[in-house]
């Protein structure tokens, strides 16, 4: 069967690539080798933060602004809210990381927001109980998207549009020969001027090249039951960035499931084969997690209600990976989201729609190019 442009993975960069792609009149076909969505990638567990104050590079600015248009585009579609705003906080020292991006990010584009010490943000939020040496960017566009609910939007938007979806189909090679592509999978073979890969842990089996770049990484998520629950709801409590000695912590309000939801950035730092990935969840990860509750949030320090894993897919300067193969330019890749990308799904469908037919995008992609990694 001939398809104009086939998506490898339909998570959620590869669901909105799809939507766009279908948008746009294409015969588009998106495979996916498991459930959609799934629990064994990284956009599960109800929700992802999206801020606009960005603390990992300005760059990312005009993407975000776009992001939160495309989001609201697609609650529209499906009359579905995805996308909920409840403040965003960026804390740590004041000479961090994380503060001095974050506030550089809102002088480059005139971003709304307010620095705030310790202090002053325990009085306004009271689940932040923060030390006095700690400070934080207040910036009231941040919040979160609903990350299983936002991927099954996508598909069922697309699929009205007339796209083809399947699940339960595994890729096993793919051929560029004359300007196109051919893929092979255990049920099929199909043809197609365009291929996309968004495979997510799993795009080194699609390009093996990559595999030297892509660092696939195992993160655990956990929700506390709050002794003080009031401190912690949708409304009251804004998502964060934070900063500490013991790592980078981020965190959400209660919503979806009982319980205030936090992890760290990087977990215990392990290195892990998405095939064969230790998926329980054990003492020591409840317990790097529980200290930081128990240091910074202590309203929110009770029962343990859930503890997930999932992955992360690390590029070493973090920055991801947005660009055609070096050698097959009608193959499209999108990888390497090393923890932060969720939250550009809605703008990465259009991007990578439009590398797929046009070759190139109106949106500045120079950080994301592929031979940066290359050299």
């Amino acid at each position: 069967m001939t398809y104009d442009v086939i998506v490898i993975g339909i998570g959620g960069m590869g669901s909105a690539t799809v939507y766009h792609l279908a948008r746009r009149g294409t015969k588009v076909l998106g495979l996916e080798q498991f459930d959609i969505p799934h629990d064994r990638g990284s956009s599960h567990g109800i929700n992802r933060i999206i801020r606009l104050a960005y603390t990992e590079d300005p760059g990312y600015v005009p993407l975000l602004r776009r992001a939160y248009e495309l989001w609201r585009e697609i609650e529209a579609v499906v009359n579905e809210r995805l996308l909920f705003i409840t403040g965003g906080i960026d804390a740590g020292t004041q000479n961090s990381a994380t503060v001095t991006g974050s506030l550089r990010s809102c002088t480059m584009h005139n971003i709304s927001h307010e620095l705030m010490d310790a202090p002053s943000l325990r009085r306004r939020f009271p689940g932040y109980q923060l030390p006095e040496n700690m400070v934080a960017v207040y910036q009231p566009d941040g919040g979160f998207v609903l990350s299983e609910r936002s991927i099954e939007a996508y598909v069922m938007a697309a699929q009205a549009l007339g796209a083809r979806v399947q699940d339960h189909e595994r890729v096993l090679e793919w051929n560029a020969d004359g300007g196109g592509v051919r893929v092979r999978t255990d049920r099929e073979t199909y043809r197609a001027s365009t291929l996309v890969v968004t495979a997510g842990p799993w795009t080194a089996d699609i390009v093996p090249a990559l595999a030297p770049l892509l660092a696939p990484e195992r993160q655990v998520l956990m929700w506390s039951q709050p002794l003080r629950p009031e401190y912690f709801g949708l409304g009251v409590f804004p998502v964060f960035n934070m900063e500490t000695p013991e790592g980078r912590f981020y965190g959400f309000p209660i919503y979806g499931v009982p319980g205030f939801k936090l992890g760290r950035y990087h977990h215990l730092y392990q290195r892990a084969d998405p095939h064969r990935m230790d998926r329980e969840c054990h003492p020591e990860d409840e317990q790097v997690l529980r200290d930081a509750i128990r240091r910074y949030f202590p309203d929110a320090n009770g029962p343990t209600m859930t503890l997930k894993t999932c992955l992360f897919t690390n590029t070493r300067d973090e920055h991801f990976v947005i660009d055609h193969d070096p050698e097959f330019p009608q193959v499209c890749i999108a990888a390497g989201f090393s923890g932060h990308g969720f939250k550009f799904c809605s703008v990465m469908g259009e991007i990578m729609a439009d590398l797929a037919l046009e070759r190139t995008t109106r949106w500045d992609i120079g950080l994301f190019r592929l031979h940066r990694l290359l050299n």
